[in-house]
This record gives C-alpha cells, sequence and structure tokens, in this order.
C-alpha cells in the first residue's frame, strides 16, 4: 500500500511538473568574492508540499526506483541542507557544508535517461534524488563529473525529464544534462538555467538578440521625422517577455549581465530576489480562463543560496519575508535528519505602521 501511495504521489507530483516547466535560475558574484545561485520553482496544479531538509553526516539514504524504495544506498559524507518538493527524498535546490551547490531543473522532450533495469537496482538513482546524491558525497563539481558514471539515472515517472544546475563557492558552475543515456556537461559562463530545449541551443539562441543593450536608443530620423524613444530602456526593446524557457533564458541573461555588481554577499542575495522578481508566474497565464486553482502563483518560491559562507535564503508565494538557514550553525555530527514545511502558516506578514502626529 505505501509503494502505491508513493509512486502515486511521484506521478502527480511529474505531471504537475510537466504543465508548468517555469524554472529559472540566476547567479552572481559580489566584489567581495562572494558567489551566490538563486532560482525559483513552478508548480501551476496546487499547493507544492515544500519542506527544508536538514541531512547529517553519516545518515543511511536510499534511492527509490520505479518499483520501490529499493535503488541505490549511500551514506552521507557531507552535511546538508536542502528545499524539497512533496517528499523529504526530493531535494530540487540545496548546499552542503563543504560549498557545493545543486538543484534540479525541468527539462520535457529533450532529455533522456538509461532505461530502468530492475536487475540493476544498487546503482539505480532516481533523478529526483540526484541533487541529494550529490550534495552528501562531493565536495566538488569534478568529484561529481566523475562518479556520474558510477550510477544509472532513471526516471521515477516516465513523463519527468530533468536537468542539473552544480556549482561551487568559487564560482564555478555546470549544467548536467542526461541525453539518450548519456551524461554531458557544460561549463556555465552566462550564469543562468531555465528549462527545454538543451543549454547549448540556449546559448546560440542568444545570437538572436545581438541587438538588444541596456539604456536608451538614440534620436533617429526617418524619412523626414525624428524618432525617439517613448519611454526608457528602450534599448532592450524586443526582449521577449513571455514565460516559455527560451524567452526566460534570454531575459535571465541580459539581466544578469547589465545587473552592477554589489559589494557583499547578501547585497548579491537581496540583488538576486529583485531579480527573479521580473520571473514570477503569474497563475492566470496558464490554465484556461477561470481554470485556475487558488493559489498566489504558479512560483511557489525562491531561493537564493550565498555558497561561499554556506547560507540558504529563501521565500514563498505565501509568505514574501526573506528566511534564512545558516549552514555555520548546524552541528552536522550531532543534528537528526529532519524536514519542516518551508511556511509554518500559509500567511503573508504585514507590518502595521501607526501614525499618531
Amino acid at each position: 500500500m505505501k509503494k502505491a501511495i508513493l509512486l502515486s504521489t511521484i506521478a502527480a507530483l511529474c505531471c504537475g511538473l510537466h504543465r508548468t516547466s517555469a524554472c529559472t535560475g540566476i547567479a552572481l558574484s559580489a566584489a567581495d568574492g562572494s558567489y551566490v545561485q538563486s532560482r525559483t520553482i513552478e508548480w501551476s496544479r496546487g499547493v507544492l508540499r515544500s519542506q527544508y531538509v536538514v541531512i547529517p553526516r553519516g545518515q543511511q539514504l536510499r534511492s527509490f526506483t520505479p518499483t520501490g524504495a529499493n535503488g541505490l544506498a549511500f551514506t552521507a559524507r557531507y552535511g546538508t541542507v536542502g528545499l524539497a518538493v512533496e517528499q523529504q527524498e526530493f531535494i530540487a535546490e540545496g548546499i552542503n557544508e563543504a560549498g557545493l551547490s545543486a538543484g534540479l531543473f525541468f527539462f520535457p522532450q529533450y532529455g533522456g535517461y538509461e532505461s530502468y533495469d530492475p536487475d540493476r537496482n544498487d546503482r539505480t538513482l532516481a533523478d529526483l534524488q540526484v541533487a541529494a546524491w550529490m550534495l552528501t558525497q562531493f565536495a566538488t563539481i569534478d568529484e561529481v563529473k566523475a562518479a556520474v558514471a558510477s550510477v544509472r539515472i532513471v526516471a521515477l515517472e516516465k513523463s519527468s525529464v530533468v536537468h542539473w544546475r552544480i556549482g561551487e563557492a568559487s564560482g564555478r558552475q555546470v549544467v548536467l544534462e542526461i541525453v539518450d543515456g548519456v551524461p554531458h556537461f557544460y561549463e556555465n559562463e552566462v550564469g543562468v538555467l531555465t528549462n527545454a530545449p538543451g543549454f547549448e541551443w540556449q546559448l546560440t539562441n542568444l545570437n538572436n538578440y545581438v541587438n538588444l543593450y541596456p539604456g536608451d536608443a538614440p534620436v533617429r530620423q526617418l524619412s523626414g521625422i525624428t524618432l525617439r524613444p517613448t519611454g526608457s530602456n528602450s534599448g532592450f526593446l524586443g526582449i521577449p517577455g513571455d514565460a516559455t524557457p527560451p524567452s526566460r533564458f534570454v531575459r535571465a541573461a541580459f539581466y544578469r549581465a547589465t545587473a552592477p555588481q554589489r559589494a557583499t554577499a547578501f547585497g548579491t542575495v537581496l540583488q538576486c530576489f529583485h531579480l527573479l522578481n521580473c520571473f514570477d508566474i503569474p497563475i492566470g497565464i496558464d490554465h484556461p480562463q477561470g481554470d485556475a486553482p487558488d493559489i498566489p502563483s504558479a512560483t511557489q518560491w525562491t531561493s537564493a543560496i550565498d555558497l561561499t559562507h554556506r547560507r540558504v535564503y529563501y521565500k514563498t508565494a505565501y509568505d514574501n519575508s526573506i528566511r534564512c538557514i545558516d549552514l555555520a550553525e548546524i552541528d552536522f555530527a550531532r543534528v537528526k535528519y529532519q524536514s519542516h514545511p518551508l511556511d509554518e502558516v500559509r500567511e503573508q506578514p504585514v507590518v502595521k505602521i501607526s501614525v499618531t502626529h
């Protein structure tokens, strides 16, 4: 019975993700050398049961497979804090005490894993648990790259395919995509990530927007009349504004490239949240008119992870107050494996201002 409930939950989650593949990631560096990776996560079909997860060193973990909790067994080498969806095992974004960060982004239609083979369950790793495996096992990107071939990454539900963003405190970031069962790593110098098509295609597509630049377009003459910008930022006229992954990739790349560098890690965290506000998905645009569920937005939460100081910041659709988990305050040798809802109460706090004079 538990196995049936688990697989039903996975199928519902994956089908929901298929409907809204709108995650957007932006990375920024501060003038003091600090490095921050931020992202949104979306699900348009209802409330994601999102939670933060604390994994101690020495924790015994096991991957699910399409037939149950009988996949790869592994022991946490590094303490980890992650933000999970639906179940504590499904970390969508997180960081470990060594400063390695990893997160998954939905990657429909273009990615594809190896076929599931029940005779090889001891090496089978579910796609929704790859981030947890990376974070608990490795300290560097190169270690991840060397180890990926040792596992068989499979989908828990056939319509679910994801790719991953992996970063180090040094500021290095890579994207892992599995296509036709073959893993491909790409150095991510543009510092953004969305969904499908593949990362290389997204980079090529940026060439279609070579005409964009920050600031205002110059006044020009046309057939005896004078053309002037109707408002500020006319140099970005033509930047795509829809919520499709290619359009969000272009916007994220240009917004990141033109963002002033902040002095400190915390200033950079706040800037990441500010930039990602531009990528919140209004719930009404993702459903036929009158058919939208009663949730604030398809964007369920936004996170910013300071890899340099090992701090996880997040806010949610229900509470835009920024919250912080500092890994330096956690004793990963003694803390218990645990998870807690991102929102204890789904309600936006409001600070009342009293005017007395």
